[in-house]
């Protein structure tokens, strides 16, 4: 049986059959995913979030529509996030905000909400349900807002009132909480801040209208109290106009015990001169 091996060779031990693995490794799935992707960009070829002219990777704005988007850098008000022109050192409050200062107590933003790529992007994914938006869009805001996110305890996203709900179909701002979740590891509480008061549309009214509208708009039931209690939220939507949504759902979380409210948005109108 062993003639054929060497002299003063011995022949290998035997060897048990290896374990059944599982039926699909992390890197298997990897590949199969990978494979997956390919396979429906030949059928569906990536295209630009904003213009879907074509582009190398899904999910992505092509180059020019990127040069088209003023994104939010420092240096800005720290606590309106609105840019400022010149660096004139840390901490600088800008005159608005001194005037009238917010409920909250900072805000960040990706970019502005300019007419172009931002409002596309965010109309994309509001009114003609772009789901896919909201993964990319959360990454972003992650990226953008580091600061309001580090210790934070839970992300609050501006809640629609039931009626707006069903003919809406979902909520953009849960979407996009759940997704600067996936980035950043805080949590989602989906029912922490109800909205009780159907306020009709707000676009075209001026920010004391806003604020008039919003007036009772937002409730914190006892068992939510007990869960944000003391507790550091984030409050995730798409576009931050005027802030009176804001100020309103803030006003309604502080009051039942929160410790502090940041605002992170996709978008965030930035009035020029």
């Amino acid at each position: 049986m062993s003639s054929w091996l060497p002299a003063g060779a011995q022949a290998p031990a035997a060897r048990e059959p290896p374990e059944a693995g599982p039926p699909l490794t992390a890197r298997a799935r990897e590949a199969a995913l990978a494979i997956g992707r390919r396979a429906l960009d030949l059928f569906y070829p990536p295209s630009c979030m904003s213009c879907r002219a074509a582009v190398s990777a899904p999910h992505t704005l092509c180059a020019e529509c990127w040069t088209q988007v003023r994104f939010i850098e420092r240096p800005y008000c720290e606590r309106l996030g609105t840019p400022f022109a010149q660096d004139l050192g840390p901490g600088l409050l800008s005159p608005e905000c001194m005037a009238d200062p917010p409920v909250w107590q900072r805000a960040r933003a990706v970019c502005a909400f300019d007419e172009g790529p931002a409002r596309r992007i965010i109309y994309r994914f509001k009114y003609w349900d772009r789901m896919e938006v909201a993964g990319p869009a959360g990454l972003w805001m992650a990226r953008a807002g580091p600061d309001v996110l580090d210790g934070a305890d839970r992300l609050i996203p501006i809640p629609l009132h039931r009626i707006r709900l069903i003919s809406r179909r979902f909520n953009q701002a849960a979407a996009l909480a759940h997704s600067v979740s996936d980035a950043c590891g805080v949590p989602v509480d989906l029912h922490a801040l109800e909205r009780v008061k159907p306020t009709p549309p707000q676009v075209g009214l001026s920010k004391l209208q806003r604020s008039v509208n919003l007036q009772g708009a937002f409730f914190v039931g006892d068992e939510a109290k007990m869960r944000i209690a003391g507790a550091r939220l984030v409050l995730i939507d798409d576009v931050l106009t005027t802030g009176a949504t804001a100020n309103a759902a803030a006003r309604a979380l502080l009051r039942a015990g929160a410790a502090n409210v940041d605002v992170l948005t996709f978008a965030r109108v930035v009035l020029s001169g």
